[in-house]
């Protein structure tokens, strides 16, 4: 059956940024294809309620509670999972975001944070995630990217940037790595996150957002997770350093941000 294609029946799997949000639904998923799941982000009592939807779907789970903007501690995620679960398959680099920022605003040091989050992290965590994974034959990385890598809003200086460096990079990778390796990321739209607060929590800023969206609604983590889950799965097979795009059909940012007059 076709639907077989998306299972992940005893593979590993590593997500950063798993503690809530497109991370918390992204491992569950994962789990629910089949997948034991290493779960990391800062705050423990997240990352356990994770663990626990997980584990009721019968699957197991590994918390690793760390600040993933730390190398060292990103770096010990492939490690973690070779240790726990004896292997690792899939790796998710899901940490990363960056607040918005006027241009004049945007320091030099703010632009190489934004990068280090969002780039180097995905990196740190790859390079010492493949070895692992050709032990066993090769596996599959999928990077969240985001809408703002490839459109132009006003106040995404450095978000964009690094989005947009860790999409290419996402095409680099792939390069390097195949035929074992396949690496897609995902950019990803206006999903309903807890970045998302203020907006979800204001009527007239969520009706802008939707209004200007082709689709009409916010994503949902869920929307996110479901093609992680086919990129990571034989049903993906055949994809590697392709830049998947769910963001309801944008071709323009739909939230403007107030900037203050130069």
């Amino acid at each position: 059956m076709i639907l077989d294609r998306f299972r992940l029946t005893d593979q590993v799997a590593v997500v950063t940024g798993a503690g809530r949000g497109i991370g918390a639904a992204t491992a569950v998923a994962l789990a629910e294809a089949g997948a034991d799941v290493v779960i990391a982000a800062r705050t423990e009592s997240q990352l356990e309620e994770v663990a626990d939807r997980i584990k009721a779907v019968g699957r197991r789970a590994h918390v690793v509670a760390a600040d993933l903007n730390d190398e060292a501690a990103i770096r010990a995620l492939a490690g973690a999972a070779r240790d726990v679960f004896g292997r690792l398959d899939l790796v998710v680099n899901n940490v990363g975001g960056t607040y918005p920022c006027t241009y004049l605003d945007t320091t030099t040091a703010f632009l190489e944070r934004a990068f280090h989050f969002n780039v180097s992290t995905a990196h740190a965590l790859t390079t010492s995630a493949v070895p692992v994974m050709l032990e066993n034959g090769g596996g599959s990385v999928v990077n969240i990217s985001s809408v703002m890598g490839r459109v132009a809003g006003r106040g995404f200086l450095a978000y964009g940037t690094a989005k947009a460096a860790l999409a290419h990079y996402t095409r680099l990778a792939a390069a390097d790595l195949s035929p074992k390796v396949r690496v897609n990321a995902i950019a990803v739209g206006s999903v309903a996150t807890s970045a998302l607060d203020v907006v979800l929590g204001n009527d007239a800023m969520r009706t802008q957002m939707e209004d200007a969206t082709p689709l009409g609604r916010i994503g949902d983590p869920e929307d996110i997770a479901a093609a992680v889950v086919y990129l990571c799965s034989p049903a993906g097979s055949y994809v590697t350093g392709k830049i998947l795009e769910i963001d309801g059909g944008l071709g323009r940012p739909n939230l403007d941000l107030p900037v203050p007059d130069m």
